[in-house]
């Protein structure tokens, strides 16, 4: 066997090894990432409401946020009532009616911090939502990584075809 053999065999398992570390690392890392996320949606304690969610959200009713999902669910109810307590407009848009009216109007002061609190809600479950999405990236790119690992290993060991 000639060097550039014998390096190219050495490159593939120094990777190999590499990937097949560093894949079980990122699932690891992927599950405690997901199920430190589903500890803090649990000790929110956010319970859809048993009645009145609309018919795309009516399998949520009475159920926990627990997960990404629910989170992302819960957010679009949010989103709902938000729109209808405020007209559809938003926080920023509300803060210009209430600037344009002196800033004493105290009907849009409420309306603006509903506006607020709803939309901060609804930044935080989403941005619980998309952690958990990155945690499902990472346990699966951790995977992946990890057969790959492991084939570049298993090819590297292979002997080479005789002469």
């Amino acid at each position: 066997m000639d060097g550039s053999r014998l390096g190219a065999r050495a490159l593939l398992g120094t990777v190999g090894a590499a990937l097949a570390v560093a894949g079980p690392v990122m699932v690891l890392r992927g599950r405690g990432g997901r199920k430190e996320i589903r500890a803090e949606l649990t000790a929110q304690k956010i319970t859809f409401p048993e009645r009145g969610l609309p018919v795309e959200l009516a399998a949520y009713a009475g159920r926990r946020v627990q997960t990404g999902p629910d989170a992302h669910a819960y957010a679009r109810f949010i989103k709902g009532n938000l729109t209808q307590a405020t007209g559809g407009r938003t926080y920023a848009e509300i803060t210009t009616e209430l600037h344009a009216a002196g800033g004493d109007d105290e009907k849009l002061a409420r309306l603006r911090q509903t506006a607020f609190m709803g939309q901060s809600l609804r930044a935080s479950l989403m941005s619980a939502y998309q952690a958990w999405q990155l945690t499902a990236l990472a346990t699966g790119l951790g995977a992946a990584l990890t057969g790959l690992g492991a084939a570049l290993v298993v090819t590297a060991g292979a002997r080479p075809p005789r002469s």
